[in-house]
């Protein structure tokens, strides 16, 4: 394993707050909005997953890099992140079955970081003052010239970005025994949610973002689901039309995360931003339904408007986040169509909320 050599690097909020440390991954600067993961493991499903897209992820975990990567662990074809901060990184790895550390892949990814800050201090600070642009570098120390850089970053809020993480050209994926066809509206669907489906049986058929809905009907499918993806689900038109006219057919439907969110979208109900978003994988989520509780998979920045949700006439409330109260998951009441905030394909865990697939298949049998 080759000797990493650290620079100087330097951390700069929207504020002007300021964090310098030590370099890691590639050389370089690179921006987005910052956000916090509070997750212990699963540091290389994190990175790719297309949620993140355009964001700066902090590691609240005190060491990161510690077991290396693996290939059976991505969620994505690529590194989505746009930079990572983190205390502690490690550059060697005890995982014997690891294939290389988070050093080279980084490096190979083009990935910008910095390390050996106090993560506890700055997520204090991004916690008070609510989520905000950053930007990241190991090769510009004028302070200046960063600020001048970050100001040209945009904002999270009216950014549409399922168009930069969607596939480009339309996939399968088969079971041993098809029971099921279900078609995927990829707003950048983890790699997961599509074993999960295929897993039950369901033979996927991967559509990029803004497939009209025809040519989605052509396959012949019994049902579809509607992926998560990065940005504001406000600016995502294309697939919340798609939904609107999933619904007006009558087709089951399941939505996680941004897709959640588009099928709020698709009866009318706002999305805003959050003041900090749900990143983790311990987020208690109540079952409305049944009464349980479980500990939830969350990736997202924005949320639907809670009171627009419940004074809904067609829309029942399923699940609620136990922190807040916002609403983690509905369902149409005339319709075969439910959707959840947080992520259900449990990767890389808990597994709580996996009974969500056996559902979609249960609501697949019922209208075949």
């Amino acid at each position: 394993m080759k000797k990493h050599t650290s620079s100087e690097a330097i951390l700069l909020l929207e504020d002007g707050t300021i964090f310098t440390g030590k370099s890691l991954g590639r050389i370089g600067t690179s921006s987005g909005e910052l956000c916090f993961n509070t997750g212990m493991t699963g540091y290389q499903e994190i990175f790719t997953d297309p949620s993140y897209y355009g964001q700066v992820v902090v590691n609240t975990v005190s060491h990161v890099g510690n077991y290396g990567v693996i290939p059976e662990e991505v969620e994505s074809n690529r590194v989505q992140i746009s930079a990572l901060v983190c205390k502690e990184f490690s550059h060697h790895f005890s995982r014997l079955t690891a294939t290389g550390s988070l050093q080279d892949y980084f490096e190979k990814a083009g990935v910008v970081g910095i390390c050996e800050i106090d993560t506890r201090a700055l997520v204090r600070h991004i916690r008070d003052k609510g989520a905000m642009n950053a930007i990241v570098s190991s090769e510009i120390t004028d302070i200046e010239q960063l600020r001048r850089m970050l100001a040209e970053v945009p904002s999270m809020g009216g950014l549409e970005l399922a168009s930069h993480v969607s596939t480009a050209v339309t996939y399968e994926m088969k079971p041993e025994e098809t029971k099921y066809r279900v078609a995927v509206l990829d707003l950048g669907v983890k790699r997961n949610s599509l074993n999960n489906l295929v897993a039950r049986g369901c033979e996927v058929k991967v559509f990029p973002y803004n497939t009209p809905f025809e040519e989605m009907e052509q396959w012949n499918p019994d049902g579809y689901f509607i992926s998560n993806g990065p940005g504001d689900p406000a600016a995502t038109t294309v697939a919340i039309n798609s939904v609107k006219q999933i619904l007006s057919k009558n087709r089951p439907m399941f939505g996680i995360c941004m897709g959640h969110q588009m099928l709020a979208q698709a009866n009318g109900i706002a999305t805003y931003k959050m003041h900090n978003g749900h990143r983790g994988l311990n987020h208690p989520v109540k079952n409305l339904i049944t009464g349980r509780s479980e500990i939830t998979s969350q990736n997202h920045g924005f949320v639907v408007d809670a009171e627009q949700v419940r004074n809904h006439p067609e829309i029942e409330v399923t699940h609620i986040n136990l922190n807040d109260n916002t609403i983690e998951g509905i369902r149409m009441k005339t319709k075969p169509a439910f959707s959840v905030q947080y992520h259900p394909e449990s990767s890389p865990g808990p597994h709580d909320s996996e009974y969500l697939f056996d559902d979609f298949v249960a609501l697949l049998e019922q209208n075949k």
